[in-house]
């Protein structure tokens, strides 16, 4: 049978070969074009992705129509708590909000491709050709606006942000479209370090700075993984007493390969990288692992307190609550040894989710306290509603409460705040005290408690025990 069949397909009459061979040859093309479509291409927007958005300004200068170059923009785009959304609603609704970000964004353009995402929650915009810069600045600030508008997810508001980076190129032998789409990335970035609600422009040198943060980055990961990170603890004392009546905790990171680095330099990049949120939890560890030490070792400081900063990631990720309980639990710590201190501004970004979180963490019996009271937002009609116990004076006001003309405008800022603060049934923190002049003012104005040089620098364990030892409890 099999023989028959072969002599019957090579007598040249098989009729269903040419329609077999179309379909093969359509299946194939079909194949080729998705495969193409697919590399160059978001498949979740349907916008081009990076790879296409790089080939197509590589592209711009063969496309020029004269000798003269012109002036190219790229827009670097990126959605803030974008994470937080994703893990707090879910995967559907982070989705939702980039669909929903990429039409926005189109509806701002007049061609579609001008636009890319080019990364998780990234997108980029060209713009050609460019006759005044501060035309594209203004173009990137009504985004800002544009997007910051809220959207709904299943009966929910989301709202978001958007940090956005500029660079400018002229389209000449020496453009390099890749290069552009960078130095706007390195651009974004920069307005997030320095925490700008407004575009940032690259500047030569940024990427110089750009390639220092990438290894500061991959140092700190090595850092967090072999261990380098300590604490060290400021003393608060009670202002009243002249006795201790807690500690702050703050980090302090002695790399292997770079000494010490401040943490001015690596906090912020573990913010923007979101590093903070293991480090921080590795803080708050090691702090109520510490206070639990010290209540057993020094049982006439019973009501000795351990202050703790909170990241604004850390505030931000859904499951701190139920996080900062599992610490407890392992520390075998109660609550109230632990007080948290969450600056103005990261309860003012979402009011209403902010108070739900606070209420969350007070029900663990957790203290809580507002940093850097009256530097940020103003929270002044929010302030009775939010479950706290205490605000601290940040040191900009202190310090300035000797100096010449001004001192009596500070002395009255830092008077409102106390009155503030005990009219709410609240104690009153000064930080940054420095000189006996400043803590005399402090004390005729019945503030309760303060910290800085002139009592203590941050101590090491062995350093801040031997403090609990010399004196007497309150």
């Amino acid at each position: 049978m099999a023989y028959l069949f072969f002599l019957f397909t090579q007598s040249g009459w098989v009729p269903f070969v040419p329609p077999l061979l179309s379909f093969l040859i359509s299946g194939t093309l079909v194949l080729a074009y998705k495969t193409v479509y697919q590399t160059y291409h978001d498949p979740l927007t349907g916008l081009a992705n990076r790879r296409d958005l790089e080939k197509k300004l590589q592209q711009l200068n063969e496309q020029k129509n004269s000798d003269s170059s012109e002036l190219v923009a790229v827009l670097f785009i990126d959605l803030n708590r974008f994470k937080t959304i994703n893990e707090g609603l879910g995967h559907q609704a982070g989705d939702y909000l980039l669909v929903a970000t990429s039409q926005r964004l189109q509806e701002q353009l007049n061609s579609r491709k001008h636009l890319g995402r080019v990364g998780g929650d990234e997108f980029a915009i060209w713009l050609k050709p460019v006759t005044d810069k501060q035309e594209v600045v203004n173009f990137a600030e009504k985004l800002q606006l544009v997007l910051s508008q809220p959207l709904f997810w299943q009966g929910q508001e989301i709202y978001t942000t958007v940090t956005i980076g500029i660079s400018f190129g002229e389209t000449d032998k020496n453009f390099r479209g890749p290069e552009l789409l960078r130095y706007a990335d390195i651009a974004m970035h920069k307005a997030k370090a320095i925490n700008s609600s407004r575009p940032q422009i690259f500047e030569p040198g940024m990427d110089t700075q750009a390639v220092q943060r990438w290894h500061l980055e991959k140092d700190l990961r090595v850092g967090l993984e072999e261990k380098e990170f300590k604490l060290y603890y400021q003393p608060i004392f009670s202002l009243k007493t002249g006795k201790i009546a807690g500690f702050e905790a703050l980090v302090r990171w002695d790399s292997k390969t770079r000494g010490f680095v401040s943490p001015g330099d690596f906090i912020p990049v573990a913010e923007e990288t979101g590093l903070i949120v293991p480090l921080g939890e590795w803080i708050l560890r090691e702090a109520c692992r510490q206070i639990r030490d010290w209540h057993e070792r020094f049982p006439r400081y019973p009501a000795l307190i351990m202050s703790v900063n909170l990241s604004g990631r850390q505030f931000s990720e859904p499951n701190l609550v139920k996080q900062i309980q599992r610490i407890l639990e392992a520390a075998g710590v109660e609550g109230d040894r632990l007080k948290l201190e969450i600056t103005e501004s990261m309860m003012m970004n979402n009011v209403e989710e902010a108070i739900a979180l606070l209420n969350s963490l007070k029900d663990l019996g957790l203290r809580l306290s507002i940093d850097d009271f009256g530097t940020g937002y103003s929270s002044l009609s929010y302030l009775h509603r939010f479950p706290v116990d205490t605000l601290k004076v940040d040191k900009s006001f202190v310090g300035r409460m000797e100096e010449g003309k001004d001192s009596q405008k500070y002395i009255s800022i830092v008077r409102t705040i106390i009155s503030l603060g005990h009219n709410l049934h609240l104690d009153v923190i000064a930080e940054g005290i420095e000189t006996e002049g400043q803590m005399n003012i402090l004390e005729d104005l019945s503030c309760e408690y303060g910290q800085g040089y002139l009592f203590s620098r941050p101590l090491s364990v062995e350093n801040a025990e031997a403090l609990l030892a010399a004196q007497n409890p309150l």
